[in-house]
């Protein structure tokens, strides 16, 4: 039995497939990929640990002892915290740029700084450790006054990747479109 409202079959099968969806705003910011199993599986082990201190949290302040149930409390703010902000992490594309969330730090380039974001073969980071692996990357190619500056932004083996080199692809293809799209051309 078909159950059309569960599947995104039935966008494509009306007469505009070219039409913008209503909610379809390119001013917001969007991940133009999914989530890995890595990055998901970790910020899952971090749910799970924010849980258990939470549950202590709780235990120790009815045993009545308040400044420890409050120093687990703020223990497990700081895990949930972090745990959304693994998930955050990754390229992120609206009209106004390109923007590069990390664990502690966001850069955010304009279209018009964008010389080109092209993939390459070169050693990457395995899941952002410090061992290298050969792998692809793509690349951001700033341009300014600072001259060309080469930022990798998505690598066949981070989080999001490893291990799925044609989910790597669709994310690439998919950001060097927003890039040909928005940045102006000489």
């Amino acid at each position: 039995m078909p159950l059309p409202f569960l599947t995104a079959d039935r966008a494509f099968d009306e007469a505009g497939e070219d039409l913008a969806l209503p909610f379809d705003d390119r001013d917001q910011w969007r991940r133009p990929y999914r989530p890995g199993p890595w990055r998901v599986g970790a910020a899952a082990l971090l749910l799970l640990l924010a849980s258990y201190v939470l549950f202590a949290a709780v235990i120790i302040a009815v045993a009545g002892n308040g400044s420890g149930g409050a120093v687990c409390l703020c223990l497990a703010v700081l895990v949930i915290a972090g745990a959304l902000r693994l998930l955050r992490m990754g390229a992120w594309v609206s009209a106004a740029g390109l923007r590069r969330v990390r664990f502690l730090q966001t850069t955010t380039t304009p279209w018009a700084h964008v010389m080109v974001v092209r993939t390459v073969q070169q050693p990457v980071r395995w899941l952002g450790l410090p061992r290298t692996v050969q792998g692809q990357a793509l690349v951001l190619v700033r341009g300014g006054h600072s001259g060309n500056e080469t930022t990798p932004l998505l690598t066949t083996h981070n989080a999001d990747f490893l291990g799925r080199p044609e989910a790597f692809d669709r994310a690439a293809d998919s950001v060097e479109v927003w890039a040909d799209e928005y940045r102006p051309h000489a």
